[in-house]
């Protein structure tokens, strides 16, 4: 009777991987510099007889020594680095390890073994960044990936992929949602998931515990294990990594006192993400507030990388009608002086000039992984029931417009030998190509813009389609609902004429390809639904599949459509053994 409830708790997804061995919970690497990268598992312990089992966030297990290598071939016959680490419950038996000394644009395959035991083995390899040396370099953008929401047949698609330097996800890895239906924080995604594709716990995390679980069940699904075990990672969280729509002080899905002390929580939440992902905390002395989560990777003659983190030092987002955190809010004059207040950020000012300064730099390139959009967007009222008004999202950049006045001055202000910056955004669950514009309201005269922000479309998340099937689509409801998607798409590029694409059905990923002449975003979405198949998220076997392709030429800022998908690389990382060969 006593070992019932373990036998319970083994049958939750999240749980499960810690009794199917050791290394249960696969492997990851991640953060890729020229001579770095950051490997990562889970070792969970041997569990003895008579004794539960060690799982995620149960704070069990007995310290454990675990072995790893990093290799030169898939056969480990050539270990070019090893050594060996300690984990125990105080890292949730996590285990990272930053291997250092590896030589640049090089590919490497790693495992770990513990107590007779030996991981699945992983493949990685470090950045393209040899100076002066100009490589091939393209990435797989995703973010906002809601188990509850639907099947991960997007990363299931990147790790079939042989051609990608690494994956960038710019937030919401995981969401916080509880299973139970109910109000604006309950249960997120198809009703005709539920039982099958549920959260873990079961409640809402709030505390050091739950989070665990909840990245422990991600790092559980089988698509997410392939695309971790494919490619390295580069990752920044977003609001969801916590609580929906989090400010410097507090969260819109956070009830003091119920859900305990807000900062509490965050700390909790973000040291859950540092022990769950393969992300490595930069330690250049630049000035910041708080934790320095914000980095910048480099690419060699090619250009850099630079991610900005926008959650926590933000001031609290502009409200209307008494809505916590705000969101969709009118674009009135009442709330112009909040929405202007040169006193309210976004990003922290230190970490606004530092992303200034590498803008700055010599290019050709300046990407910047980023969480929510930049660019301008007013939305028509007529999508929100209020016509003759125009709304704006002020959990975005434009609901803190002195900031984002000042980083589209400074783009608009550098000198042609800067180099052009592409945003690489998140957040939306749509897929977008725009136009920054230098000025919104002289736009349509002069069609000057001063970068090019390109927006991936949400791995699972509700995006227009499923808004406007109120969550749920089914086959009563799906030809309506692609209508209304698809004219609310419509006005919104009407009202904003430098978005050049926008697609509001499509779940998946975009393939980001760079070169000296062009970046190149390539569109990968699932099929549109039909009565047959309304929501295509619920089939476990649906991967996404070429849809547009989009690119903007050096020294232009502008979009313009791609002729043909991205080809062969121009160049593949060196493999040792065969080069010794």
């Amino acid at each position: 009777p006593a070992r019932a409830p373990i036998r319970l708790f083994d049958a939750v997804a999240a749980a499960a991987p810690a009794r199917r061995g050791i290394f249960g919970y696969g492997v990851a690497s991640g953060a890729p510099l020229a001579d770095a990268i950051v490997l990562w598992t889970r070792a969970t312990p041997p569990s003895r007889p008579g004794q539960p089992v060690a799982t995620p966030g149960s704070g069990l297990g007995a310290p454990l020594v675990v072995h790893w290598e990093l290799a030169a071939d898939e056969d480990f016959e050539h270990i070019v680095r090893h050594g060996k680490i300690w984990t125990c419950a105080d890292s949730d038996h996590t285990v990272k390890v930053d291997v250092r000394g590896l030589r640049p644009y090089t590919r490497y395959w790693y495992r770990f073994r513990a107590e007779g035991q030996r991981s699945a083995v992983g493949r990685t390899q470090t950045a393209p960044d040899v100076h002066g040396e100009v490589h091939a370099l393209r990435l797989a953008l995703v973010s906002c990936s809601n188990y509850t929401g639907g099947y991960f047949g997007a990363y299931r698609a990147i790790g079939r992929r042989d051609d990608l330097d690494f994956v960038l996800h710019v937030g919401d890895y995981i969401y916080e949602y509880p299973n139970a239906k109910g109000g604006p924080d309950g249960r997120y995604g198809p009703d005709t998931l539920i039982g099958t594709r549920d959260a873990q716990p079961a409640t809402e995390p709030i505390d050091l515990t739950g989070y665990r679980l909840r990245h422990a069940l991600h790092k559980a699904d089988p698509d997410t294990a392939v695309a971790h075990r494919r490619h390295p990672w580069i990752t920044i969280f977003d609001d969801h990594e916590v609580a929906n729509n989090t400010w410097a002080t507090d969260a819109e899905n956070h009830t003091p006192g119920a859900e305990g002390e807000f900062l509490e929580r965050r700390r909790q939440a973000y040291q859950a993400y540092l022990e769950w992902m393969p992300f490595r905390l930069p330690s250049q002395d630049v000035p910041h507030r708080g934790t320095r989560f914000f980095r910048r990777f480099s690419f060699g003659a090619l250009g850099d990388l630079s991610v900005v983190e926008t959650r926590q030092n933000r001031s609290r987002q502009v409200e209307f009608s008494g809505t916590k955190g705000g969101g969709f809010v009118p674009d009135l004059p009442a709330l112009a002086p909040q929405l202007t207040d040169p006193a309210r950020h976004l990003p922290e000012p230190e970490q606004l000039s530092w992303l200034e300064d590498g803008l700055a730099a010599a290019g050709p390139w300046h990407l910047v992984g980023n969480q929510v959009v930049v660019s301008p967007v007013r939305f028509p009222g007529a999508l929100f029931g209020a016509p003759g008004l125009s709304f704006l999202n002020s959990d975005q950049w434009d609901g803190y417009q002195a900031d984002q006045a000042r980083l589209i001055g400074h783009l608009g202000g550098l000198p042609v030998d800067a180099g052009d910056a592409v945003f690489l955004t998140g957040d939306i669950h749509s897929s977008w190509a725009i136009e920054m514009p230098r000025d919104r309201s002289s736009y349509a005269g002069t069609g000057a813009s001063v970068a090019v922000e390109f927006v991936c479309p949400s791995v699972t998340s509700d995006g227009f389609y499923e808004i406007a099937a109120g969550g749920t689509p089914t086959p009563g409801n799906t030809t309506a609902a692609l209508s209304g998607a698809r004219a609310g798409a419509g006005g919104v590029q009407a009202t904003n004429p430098w978005i050049k694409y926008l697609d509001g059905v499509g779940h998946g990923f975009t393939l980001v390809d760079v070169t000296p002449e062009r970046v190149q975003a390539d569109f990968y979405l699932t099929p549109v639904p039909t009565v047959a198949q309304p929501d295509p998220r619920t089939d476990p076997a649906v991967e996404p599949v070429l849809a547009r392709s989009f690119q903007t030429l050096a020294g232009t800022h502008k979009v313009t459509p791609a002729l043909a998908p991205v080809g062969v690389r121009a160049d593949r990382p060196r493999q040792l053994v065969h080069a010794e060969r």
